[in-house]
């Protein structure tokens, strides 16, 4: 990670960490790299952030300056902004948000050519560019400057990608959808409804302030709660830019991204679509779900946290599905980075075909309780290096055998250790988990 754009762009407070005038530069860098030779396009997308209209205004002005043509999809998400790109010879594709953080932050995510989050070493530069540590670059004169273009129909272009995808009508199921009143609500209840759909909406009213604010993939509880008392047959709630999907069943239950994984890496394996029968998943995919793939005789791969890593893993070994526990769901046949609308597409897909509710299809996976504490600490790699916490995580290990796992590592954003615990109780996830952060405190490791 660079020293501004982490796993997934550059993300902070607006007007505080992430300022107008850092949009403004990555605009003029941007403009210039890809106008080198010839006259740059790129389009961008924004979330329902009252500071996204902010930092498109920003990133305009610096690219335009830089004379390169402009594309505005407006309000739309993660995942449009990446076909439209791959799709429409674009040089590149940004999206204004922080997905699923609260509406005061921001977020700049750059997307390449191909619909792939931009490569490190050009994040790089911009970060050099942002610093001064490249020279000041040329302004586009006279005809050379470029120009701006409404292109909402970019946008209308992906709802019909994704209502092509369907595989048959959607009439007489009652689907509740979680908007996050982000960037689903101009998009996921149209395509649902176009398909035949009863569809039940909240959370679908952004005002600028209320993006991820007790609803949507990270409050699931309110679908929770909706599904139940207007008897749907399954609740999708996305996050603020919909790249996420977290399920809810007939009966209330969530769905995580592990058992969506399992749900549609099963049925893909039974239709030969799941190539070399192996799924995707990060480290911190629950245990359950690995046993559930062993019984179905579904093979497994695990990367670090991040769906930037999953897709890696899945373009370096030709694999077709992989995802994160949040919600981050890839179909590489169909998209480049995790898609929450086309998610619930797919789990549509599955009850359909199999003529089986959400909640029997999840039924063989026993998802294991997990618990994750995280402790502040003065210095990762001492914390987590230190001799008596590499004992204590051991004999933890020893411990649970095959009946649980520990795992500690570093955050990749915050001076803090992370320990989590997988075990057949609560009380044993929470009796393991103890075990090691008092060591971490009676080392003297832990920031006070």
């Amino acid at each position: 990670m660079g020293k501004y754009f982490g796993t997934d762009g550059f993300r902070g407070e607006a007007n505080e960490v992430l300022t107008v005038e850092h949009a403004f530069k990555v605009g003029r860098y941007l403009g210039w790299y890809y106008g080198q030779e010839h006259r740059a396009k790129v389009v961008i997308g924004k979330d329902t952030r009252r500071s996204s209209y902010m930092f498109e205004y920003s990133l305009v002005a610096g690219l335009t300056a830089s004379g390169a043509d402009v594309y505005l999809l407006h309000v739309t998400t993660t995942p449009s902004v990446s076909y439209v790109t791959r799709t429409e010879d674009f040089d590149c594709g940004i999206m204004i948000s922080a997905s699923h953080n609260p509406y005061y932050d921001n977020g700049i995510k750059i997307i390449n050519g191909k619909g792939h989050k931009m490569e490190a070493e050009v994040e790089a530069k911009i970060e050099a560019y942002i610093d001064g540590e490249i020279p000041e670059l040329p302004l586009a004169k006279k005809e050379k400057i470029g120009r701006t273009t409404d292109y909402a129909a970019g946008r209308n272009r992906y709802i019909g990608y994704l209502i092509s995808l369907a595989t048959r009508s959607f009439e007489g199921m009652r689907v509740g959808l979680d908007c996050s009143n982000g960037s689903a609500f101009m998009i996921a209840k149209s395509v649902y409804d176009a398909l035949g759909a009863k569809t039940y909406v909240i959370n679908n009213e952004p005002d600028g302030t209320n993006i991820n604010t007790n609803c949507g993939s990270t409050h699931i509880e309110v679908l929770q709660q909706f599904v139940k008392d207007n008897q749907l047959d399954v609740g999708f709630a996305y996050d603020g830019d919909a790249d996420r999907c977290i399920a809810v069943d007939e009966n209330g239950n969530v769905v995580d991204g592990d058992l969506i994984l399992y749900v549609c890496g099963k049925y893909l394996k039974e239709t030969g679509n799941l190539k070399k029968d192996t799924i995707v998943t990060t480290i911190m995919s629950n245990l359950g779900l690995y046993k559930a793939c062993d019984k179905a005789g579904m093979n497994y791969e695990k990367t670090a946290v991040g769906d930037k890593y999953v897709y890696e893993n899945m373009c370096q070994n030709d694999y077709s599905l992989g995802g994160e526990q949040s919600g981050h769901i890839i179909f590489k046949k169909h998209a480049t980075t995790g898609d929450g609308i086309l998610t619930s597409l797919k789990i549509m897909e599955v009850m359909l075909e199999k003529k089986m509710t959400l909640g029997k299809l999840v039924e063989p996976v026993n998802i294991y309780p997990q618990l994750l504490k995280n402790v502040r600490v003065v210095d990762k790699k001492t914390a987590r290096e230190n001799p008596a916490v590499v004992k204590a995580v051991e004999a933890v290990a020893e411990a649970l055998g095959d009946d649980g796992r520990i795992l500690v590592r570093e955050s990749g954003t915050e001076p803090v250790i992370r320990v989590m615990v997988e075990a057949g109780t609560d009380e044993l996830c929470e009796k393991y988990v103890d075990q090691v952060v008092d060591v971490i405190h009676a080392e003297g490791l832990a920031a006070e």
